[in-house]
């Protein structure tokens, strides 16, 4: 496939992806690129990010794909890429339109007493660190923009945690918190006429993507998302009014 064929909410927009190194950002980029966004990676991964960015440009040979090593745990350094998304990415106008997060991580145990407190020391840094930064350093960008998006990739765990995974559950929950917290500034920041810009949350059970099914040929993997299939719900967001989507679970599995 060569060029971009964007035609609709998401031509021109500029996109930053956080997390773009797996599988789920790989697809992402590949999807953005395709609607005609301008589209900023971001990994802690360098490898695994160039890959994703090479990817996307031999998907879509004229789209505008990049990729940059920032550590999201570092708040200033959060600062300093969505600042130079904007900059470097405006294209004459002010605002970034979207940030997608998809940084990611599991740990968990079989039992709840087996449960192992470093795991959570971990999963707060991927989870919500990551989310807090990103949300606090693109924020005024979002609001600046006509149709600023933040998307987050949840897990249906977070609203029925299961006894090995409280560690997991607790900080995807603390992670929909924040981000349905934001929601509601932007529903405040619009007033009477509404928000201009969106805090949304997708639920999944868990993603699939080809290296997992080339692992496990005989494994069904019920009820899972597959990379393409969230990549076109992340980008259909954009497809739908700020109002609608803004503050709001969109559940990609049947609602636990």
């Amino acid at each position: 496939m060569s060029g971009s064929s964007g035609t609709g909410a998401l031509d021109g927009a500029v996109v930053a992806v956080a997390g773009a190194g797996g599988p789920a950002g790989r697809a992402t980029l590949v999807r953005l690129a395709g609607a005609g966004a301008t589209v900023v990676g971001a990994d802690a991964d360098a490898e695994s990010l160039a890959e994703a960015v090479d990817a996307a440009r031999r998907a879509h040979s004229g789209a505008t794909v990049t990729g940059e090593t920032v550590d999201l745990l570092d708040p200033a350094a959060t600062r300093a890429w969505a600042a130079r998304t904007e900059q470097d990415h405006g294209r004459g106008r002010s605002g970034v339109d979207g940030l997608v997060h998809l940084v990611g991580g599991w740990r968990g145990g079989k039992t709840f007493a087996d449960t192992d407190l470093a795991d959570w020391d971990l999963l707060e840094k991927l989870l919500i660190r990551t989310v807090q930064h990103t949300s606090l350093a693109f924020h005024d960008g979002l609001l600046r923009s006509d149709r600023g998006r933040y998307v987050l990739v949840s897990a249906a765990g977070a609203s029925k945690p299961t006894a090995g995974n409280a560690a997991y559950a607790a900080a995807k929950a603390a992670a929909e918190a924040w981000t349905l917290a934001l929601g509601d500034d932007f529903r405040k920041a619009g007033g009477d006429e509404g928000p201009r810009a969106a805090a949304a949350i997708l639920v999944i059970k868990a993603l699939v993507h080809d290296a997992m099914r080339a692992e496990r040929p005989n494994a069904k993997f019920a009820g899972f998302t597959d990379a393409g299939e969230l990549a076109d719900a992340i980008a259909g967001v954009w497809d739908r009014p700020a109002g609608e989507v803004n503050g709001n679970r969109l559940w990609l599995t049947p609602e636990s």
